[in-house]
């Protein structure tokens, strides 16, 4: 069994906090997290194959990569259409100078067609990933949205079609 970072050359990356995180993570973690990132229901043994390790090496690497916060978590990638939902937007949404932030982000938690919240550079405040089952759905939603203390505005682009989605981080591109 192979000892974990004596035979790979280590990589530079970043902890869960932005601090840089040195030597944490070396090639064989990277092809790791790039593998688990494309199925993550993979075996101990599939991924000891991609990078020549047993599968309790892989085990421990494993873990060592989830009890550090690399991996956050493991989920399906469903298709939002065949679920039913049709329709995907970005809505910016532009707040009050008076913004309760964490009163804001927690009243958006209670939306469950919103799947990304991000706080943004720019006019807007925050920029929101939804989905819904229609354009009256939709319409529905932003009529929600707007009794939200704090939410002065909104703006609202339609996803037409989605030719590319990586589904993930660029991993490979540390390598």
């Amino acid at each position: 069994m192979a000892v974990m970072g004596t035979f790979t050359e280590p990589i530079d990356g970043r902890s869960s906090n932005g601090s840089p995180a040195k030597s944490e993570l070396d090639r064989i973690d990277l092809r790791l997290l790039e593998a688990l990132q494309r199925n993550a229901r993979s075996t101990y043994a599939e991924l000891g194959e991609l990078v020549n390790l047993k599968p309790p090496a892989i085990h421990d690497r494993v873990k060592r990569l989830e009890n550090k916060g690399f991996v956050r978590r493991y989920a399906a990638q469903l298709d939002p259409q065949r679920v039913g939902y049709e329709l995907t937007a970005f809505v910016s949404a532009f707040c009050a100078p008076d913004l309760d932030y964490d009163r804001f982000t927690s009243a958006m938690q209670a939306f469950p067609e919103i799947i990304e919240i991000h706080s943004v550079a720019g006019d807007e405040t925050y920029l929101l990933k939804v989905v819904t089952r229609s354009t009256g759905h939709l319409d529905d939603f932003l009529t929600r949205l707007k009794r939200v203390a704090g939410v002065a505005r909104t703006r609202t682009t339609i996803v037409l079609s989605t030719p590319f989605e990586r589904g993930g981080l660029p991993v490979e591109a540390l390598l």
